[in-house]
C-alpha cells in the first residue's frame, strides 16, 4: 500500500463506499434523462479506456521493459475491456461474462490493493481503475439496462477457466506471473489463507464459484408454479 493509505484506514473505506455511491448516482441520473440516452455509459467507457492507456503508456514512458511483464493478461484487464464493450454496445452475451468477473476480480483488488512500491500516479490510477470497473457494472445494473441472463454462472465460469488456460500458457513460457497462477501477490490478499502453491488454485475455483452462485442469487427468477388444466375431466362430462 502507498505511504499514507492503510488497508481498512479511513481514506481506503472511503474509496471503497465511493465506488457504489456514485453508481447508484449515476443510475438515479440515468432514470430521470431521457429514455435511451447513452451519454453516461459512453463518458465511462472512455474514462476507462484512458485509464488502462494512461497506464501501459506510464510504464513506457519511463523506460520499462513492457514484454512479457506488462502485458494486459490480468482477470481485471480483460474484465475491462469486456466492460467497455458492454457500455458501448450493451449486448447480454458480453455482459453476463463481465459482471460475474468485474464484480468477483475488480472487487478483490479493491479490498486487498495489489501495489508494490507504487507511485503517486499507480496507486491513483489503480484505484481509479479498479473502482471505476465494479461502478460501471453496478450502474448497468441499478438503471436497469443490462443483467446476467439464466445459465450465465456456467458460461462466465467456463469461460474464464479457458482464460487462465491461456494465462497460465504465457506464464509457463515467459515465467510471469499474471492471475497469481505461479505465486501469490507479494501483498496481503485472500490467497495467504488458501494453503501453499499450487493447492490453492482448485481452491479458488472453489470459491470462485461460490461467489458467482450468489452474485446470481438477485437475478435468479423463481419456479413458476404448475399450472391446473381449466378443462373439467372426462369423468365430470359423463351423464
Amino acid at each position: 500500500m502507498p505511504p499514507g493509505l492503510r488497508m481498512f484506514g479511513p481514506v481506503h473505506l472511503a474509496i471503497l463506499c465511493m465506488v457504489p455511491s456514485l453508481a447508484a448516482i449515476l443510475a438515479a441520473l440515468h432514470r430521470m434523462s431521457l429514455p435511451g440516452c447513452k451519454v453516461t455509459r459512453f463518458v465511462l467507457a472512455i474514462l476507462l479506456f484512458a485509464s488502462t492507456v494512461s497506464y501501459y503508456a506510464y510504464f513506457a514512458a519511463t523506460g520499462a521493459q513492457m514484454f512479457p511483464n506488462h502485458v494486459p493478461l490480468e482477470l481485471c484487464d480483460a474484465s475491462l475491456w469486456l466492460i467497455i464493450a458492454s457500455l458501448l454496445t450493451l449486448k447480454p452475451a458480453i455482459f453476463d461474462i463481465a459482471y460475474y468477473w468485474a464484480i468477483g476480480g475488480a472487487s478483490q483488488s479493491l479490498l486487498t490493493p495489489n501495489l508494490v512500491n507504487p507511485t503517486p500516479f499507480l496507486s491513483v490510477q489503480f484505484f481509479f481503475d479498479h473502482g471505476l470497473i465494479v461502478c460501471a457494472v453496478l450502474y448497468l445494473i441499478w438503471s436497469g439496462q443490462a443483467m446476467p441472463r439464466p445459465g450465465s454462472v456456467a458460461r462466465s465460469f467456463i469461460t474464464a477457466n479457458l482464460y487462465a488456460v491461456v494465462v497460465g500458457t504465457f506464464d509457463f513460457l515467459f515465467k510471469t506471473d499474471y492471475m497469481f497462477l505461479r505465486a501469490k501477490p507479494p501483498t496481503p490478499s485472500l490467497l495467504d489463507v488458501l494453503g501453499p502453491w499450487p493447492w490453492y488454485i482448485p481452491v479458488c475455483e472453489a470459491i470462485a464459484l461460490g461467489l458467482f452462485l450468489l452474485l446470481y442469487l438477485p437475478f435468479r427468477q423463481p419456479a413458476s408454479k404448475p399450472t391446473h388444466s381449466s378443462q373439467p375431466s372426462p369423468t365430470s362430462l359423463t351423464p
